[in-house]
């Protein structure tokens, strides 16, 4: 399925991420998301398995797919999180709240 979200012409997909094994955090990512947008690992890694919107957002110049996935922590919070695949590992690439028009989207589609 095809649609619009927050601007983008995105392809839905609707992954089954009862077969991963885990998430592979960088450095990096293992910092900066609990301190630059308040959003801790196990918080981002709940989305997955709570009714997500998995979307596709692979652009041209990107040396592997991407997704994007939109979803409600158990905290409440819509975030949206960029990922890839690697094996039966998710790679968190970046995870923040969604803002305003991600959060309605999110609702429509949901």
């Amino acid at each position: 399925m095809v649609f619009t979200f927050n601007v983008y012409q995105i392809r839905y997909m609707s992954p089954d991420f009862s077969k991963l094994t885990g998430f592979d955090w960088d450095a990096g990512n293992t910092t900066k998301n609990p301190k630059k947008h308040h959003i801790s690992n196990e918080e981002a890694e709940e989305v997955f398995f709570r009714d997500p919107v998995v979307l596709d957002a692979t652009r041209p110049d990107d040396a592997e797919p991407r997704w994007f996935v939109f979803g409600l922590s158990e905290r409440g919070r819509v975030l949206r999180i960029v990922f890839t695949l690697r094996g039966a590992r998710v790679r968190v690439i970046s995870a923040r709240p969604a803002s305003r028009k991600e959060r309605s989207d999110y609702e429509k589609i949901r």
